[in-house]
């Protein structure tokens, strides 16, 4: 991306209007730079914090359901996996349209925490591959503790014969949280053009983790702009006005 790569040699000078170009998009544009600041310490710890408990969580549940685990509930297993994935792929396509499309930065509490990255993905679409593990993942970490939590609460306190009844619901609840968890990794593996592991480019390439897969379905239905024209008509807000305030920043 101009400006933002170091190439050997001399650099040619840019005029204004080349240098006002290169400055549109990508980390150089003044609202990027501008949102890229408002990632905070106490975010980071909080994010920290979420990863570290919901990975617990995920081994504490995981090590409970391979030891219930039954031959016989293969087919009904098999089934939630397949569930997990589309229903996640549902919600993660639901919560990435109504964060890019409503909203402001300047809400309280969930503005500068969960809507500030994706105003800063629309100016800057390779931030995130300059973000770590933690950054990357962190707020789906925090989505995700409730349910884990409480799948945790049923493996101590139900019996042995009721979670043998659950073991099929259990695993589709466990796998539509694991899928939900990483739908940001697999979004930034999908902006990640070079140095990606052999197994990620085989699952792009197989189509098992992009692109979504309810995508072109919903498109063909216009379920996103009937959404859309039903939240506008409800609510008189004007749809990615904010995303545009910052994408018009240009000092």
């Amino acid at each position: 991306m101009a400006g933002t790569e170091d190439w050997p040699g001399q650099q040619p000078e840019l005029d204004e209007d080349e240098a006002t170009y290169c400055r549109r998009w990508g980390a150089q544009h003044a609202g990027a730079r501008e949102l890229a600041a408002l990632y905070s310490p106490g975010k980071r710890f909080q994010e920290w914090c979420c990863v570290v408990l919901c990975f617990s969580l995920v081994a504490y549940n995981l090590v409970h359901l391979l030891l219930l685990a039954r031959w016989e509930h293969t087919p009904l297993v098999m089934l939630g996996v397949v569930a997990g994935a589309l229903i996640a792929d549902f919600l993660s396509g639901l919560v990435h349209w109504g964060a890019d499309t409503w909203g402001s930065v300047e809400l309280p509490i969930v503005g500068k925490a969960f809507i500030r990255p994706f105003r800063e993905h629309h100016i800057d679409p390779t931030a995130i591959t300059r973000h770590d593990f933690i950054e990357t993942n962190g707020d789906n970490c925090l989505v995700m503790l409730l349910p884990l939590l409480n799948m945790a609460y049923t493996f101590r306190t139900q019996s042995p014969e009721a979670l043998e009844q659950r073991y099929p619901w259990e695993c589709f609840v466990f796998c539509l949280i694991i899928f939900c968890t990483f739908t940001n990794q697999i979004h930034k593996w999908s902006h990640t053009y070079f140095g990606l592991p052999r197994w990620v480019t085989l699952l792009q390439d197989w189509h098992v983790i992009l692109p979504r897969w309810l995508n072109y379905p919903l498109e063909k239905m216009g379920f996103w702009r009937r959404l859309e024209d039903l939240i506008q008509g409800l609510t008189g807000e004007k749809p990615r006005a904010d995303d545009m305030k910052w994408a018009q920043k240009i000092k």
